[in-house]
């Protein structure tokens, strides 16, 4: 949905859903800011209230794996790439509130250590993607489960899941076409159903990686997968650092051994850009940020450059993630 800076040509290195500087004018750059800056300052005020004391360790697992998996581009049909956003997935597992500070964290890290996404856009991309993608994909997700009703299960969750993961893919596309129509880059009329349309098959692999994942955690500990009430009243009591242990090793190895072969195919707003013909106004820059282009500088083979500095990213992430959860919900019991 949103790709990163262009440095000589339009764009430059991994491709990622995020919007580089230069796609966005002033006052709409600053007003998504002020929007997303809202949502968060709502969802830390909530969270505090709402996330289950069990669960905090589980943000920083949680970033750690959205940051990784987000390193990963899958091919689509017309010679686009996409990748998982991960607002649903969080969302199922933790809740919308808690989703949002993932994935505010995961973009924080990634425009200001790799250059992923503008500096001016950050707010855009954190609207779009931490916002947009994980509340009203949440909603869906919600919304589907109450309708199954008791019949739900974690198969029920899943399918709900799914549904909502693609969802929130094209939600957050038509709110990225919006802008851009906003900051007069393109016409209404054209982005709108280019982005829909190209971000409604991205949405497909985004909906499979979630049932999956979901799938996976559910096979072991399907409380996870239950509501917080469930939580609350003592279902599936039990010590959490298995999990906790196994999920850091999944997002490490993600960064290791997937996310140097991702695939290279444009992205969906790289290739709604070459499509339509606009472009980028200014250069991103990757000035002062440390492992641009998702490669630790100074290492000669570009394979081991990448699973390094995504191994550092994912531990970042992880550790910022849980700081921010211990800080808003204190340690009540152990996990």
């Amino acid at each position: 949905m949103f790709a990163r800076g262009a440095c000589g040509t339009m764009f430059a290195g991994l491709n990622r859903m995020h919007i580089p500087d230069g796609f966005l004018d002033a006052k709409t750059a600053v007003g998504t800011a002020v929007f997303a800056a809202s949502g968060l300052a709502v969802a830390l005020w909530h969270a505090k209230r709402a996330i289950v004391p069990r669960k905090v360790p589980l943000l920083g697992l949680s970033a750690a794996f959205v940051f990784a998996a987000q390193m990963v581009n899958f091919p689509v049909a017309g010679g686009t790439s996409g990748h998982l956003v991960g607002g649903v997935l969080t969302a199922a597992l933790l809740g919308p509130s808690a989703a949002v500070i993932v994935l505010t964290t995961v973009l924080i890290v990634q425009c200001l250590a790799f250059a992923d996404g503008g500096i001016m856009a950050l707010g855009a991309n954190i609207f779009n993607m931490g916002i947009v993608a994980s509340v009203c994909g949440w909603m869906v997700y919600a919304l589907l489960v109450r309708a199954i009703g008791m019949r739900a299960g974690v198969k029920g969750r899943i399918v709900a899941a799914v549904v909502a993961a693609w969802m929130s893919t094209v939600l957050a596309a038509v709110v990225c076409a919006g802008e851009l129509a906003a900051s007069g880059m393109v016409a209404w009329r054209v982005v709108f159903p280019a982005m829909a349309g190209v971000h409604a098959l991205i949405g497909i692999g985004e909906g499979v990686i979630t049932g999956l994942v979901l799938a996976a955690i559910g096979s072991v500990r399907p409380e996870l997968l239950a509501g917080d009430e469930e939580l609350r009243s003592g279902a599936g009591k039990g010590s959490y650092q298995a999990v906790m242990a196994y999920g850091m090793l999944a997002a490490v190895g993600v960064a290791v051994f997937v996310a140097p072969f991702a695939s290279p195919l444009p992205d969906g707003l790289e290739r709604t850009a070459e499509r339509l013909g606009f472009k980028v106004r200014e250069a991103g820059s990757e000035a002062g940020a440390p492992l641009a282009e998702y490669k630790l500088p100074g290492v000669g083979s570009p394979l081991v450059a990448t699973a390094v500095a995504g191994v550092l990213g994912t531990i970042t992430v992880f550790g910022i993630g849980l700081l921010t959860a211990r800080v808003l919900v204190p340690r009540k019991q152990d996990i």
